[in-house]
Formats: C-alpha cells, structure tokens, sequence
C-alpha cells in the first residue's frame, strides 16, 4: 500500500460527504426500525400454510436486504472516518485522487475508477 498522503478535496466538499453519509446512514436506520417494529407486532394469524409461506419468504427477503444496509452502514461510518483521517478521496491502491464524480456516485468507494475497473477485470478472468 502506497504511502498514506493528504486528501486534495477542500473543507466545504468533505462536509458535504460527511452529511450525505450522515443522513443515508440515519435514513437506513430508521427503515431498520421500522422493519423490527413490523416483524414484532405479533398480529399475523395465518391458519393458511400457503400464506404463512408466503409471509415468511418476504421476512426472510427483508432481512436480506437490511442485512445488506448494515454493511453498506459499516461502510459509510468507515467513509466518515476517512473523511476524519483527512484520507477520504484517495485511492487505497495507487494513492491517486478519487475524482469527486465517483465519490458523488459511490461515496463509500476507497479506489479510483482505474483501480476499480482493473479489479473488475482481474475478479472476471478469475472467475472464467
């Protein structure tokens, strides 16, 4: 891993990441919540098996993805912290700038297009 170096966004952007990670991350809190509440209501009486099936396919969709959201959380409270260590914005791999473009798309990213699209690459050769 290259040296660590500065990042090269100015203040004003770093807050701007920093309360969009923020917000996302309160977002999926709150979705998470709302999923708890539903699955412990204990209203559902199915006498049906076909329909508590069916609720409980769904269940294990939801878990699914908000187990998907605790991740993606993890990752953006990572981004927080590089935003703290002064490092966000710079690539892990080959210590270039990561253009605030993909950082306004990915946020959580932690490598530059190139990095990523050469990890792509070698991910599909490996997998062919």
């Amino acid at each position: 891993m290259p040296l660590e170096k500065q990042t090269t966004l100015k203040p004003e952007k770093l807050d701007v990441f920093r309360a969009m990670l923020i917000q996302k991350i309160n977002e999926l809190l709150s979705e998470a919540g709302k999923t708890v509440s539903e699955m412990t209501n204990g209203k559902e009486n199915f006498p049906d098996p076909n329909d508590r099936a069916s609720l409980e396919s769904d269940r294990n969709f939801e878990l699914r993805i908000r187990d998907r959201e605790r991740k993606l959380i993890m990752k953006m409270q990572e981004a927080i912290k590089r935003i703290d260590d002064g490092v966000y914005g710079i690539c892990e791999d080959c210590g270039g700038p990561i253009s605030e473009k993909r950082l306004m798309a990915r946020p959580v990213t932690t490598e530059c297009i190139d990095c990523k699209t050469k990890q792509e690459k070698m991910e599909k050769l490996k997998g062919e």
